[in-house]
């Protein structure tokens, strides 16, 4: 099995091409960006499928990261996997952002929980709480920094993702400080690859996963008078 893997939902644009028998990733490429997805992600696609000397038609999936995240980023990956597998006649399977930052944690079993924690601003984090074993034992959720603290300071813990420093200088003096803080600003492209190329066959398109309403909102001040 092929699978291209895409990622746009933080402060990154990568693209990757995953070979499951061989167990090993073709060619990737990953930007940092903070935005500018749109502009950059299909030249970055084709640079990776032609570094993995593979054709569309070669693939059997595409899998992309659908959030928590950027609106936006979200969006512009959804539609760029949705669009390549409608195109090569593939399945397009969704990724969440909080289980690709958590996969190589626990691929490492080593024992301890895994707090998933991506900024949403406004003191609040994205998180979700993986036990060693990748089960899920607080579920994807928006919650201030001191919530996410509470809700993974039960045991020992290593904590990933863009909003990781942030829940660590919150964590309380008094606990078994984390054993691990991994703030990473994207989760890895190869490790959505890897995810899915085990996923299920998905019964239909990825959707974005919105955690909360977008902070724009037009402002009424703007709006033109009906006639």
């Amino acid at each position: 099995m092929r699978v291209l893997s895409i990622d746009t939902a933080l402060s990154a644009c990568a693209a990757a091409v995953f070979d499951a028998e061989a167990g090993k990733v073709l060619a990737s490429e990953t930007l940092a960006l903070a935005r500018g997805h749109a502009e950059a992600l299909m030249p970055l696609i084709a640079r990776v499928m032609q570094q993995a000397h593979t054709q569309f038609s070669e693939l059997d999936r595409v899998a992309v990261t659908i959030g928590p995240g950027s609106f936006t980023g979200l969006r512009v990956g959804i539609s760029a996997a949705r669009g390549i597998g409608l195109v090569s006649g593939k399945p397009t399977v969704g990724i969440s952002t909080l289980s690709a930052y958590a996969a190589p944690h626990i691929a490492n079993e080593d024992g301890d929980a895994i707090l998933v924690a991506i900024d949403a601003r406004h003191g609040q984090v994205y998180l979700q709480v993986f036990s060693s074993a990748g089960r899920t034992v607080v579920a994807p959720g928006v919650a201030m920094v001191r919530d996410a603290v509470e809700a993974a300071s039960t045991g020992p813990a290593r904590i990933v993702g863009s909003a990781a420093l942030l829940v660590a200088s919150a964590w309380p003096p008094e606990l078994e400080p984390p054993r691990l803080v991994d703030p990473q600003d994207a989760p890895s492209i190869q490790w959505v690859a890897r995810l899915g190329a085990v996923a299920p066959r998905p019964e239909a398109a990825p959707t974005p996963l919105y955690l909360r309403p977008p902070d724009a909102r037009p402002q009424d001040a703007a709006r033109l008078p009906r006639r």
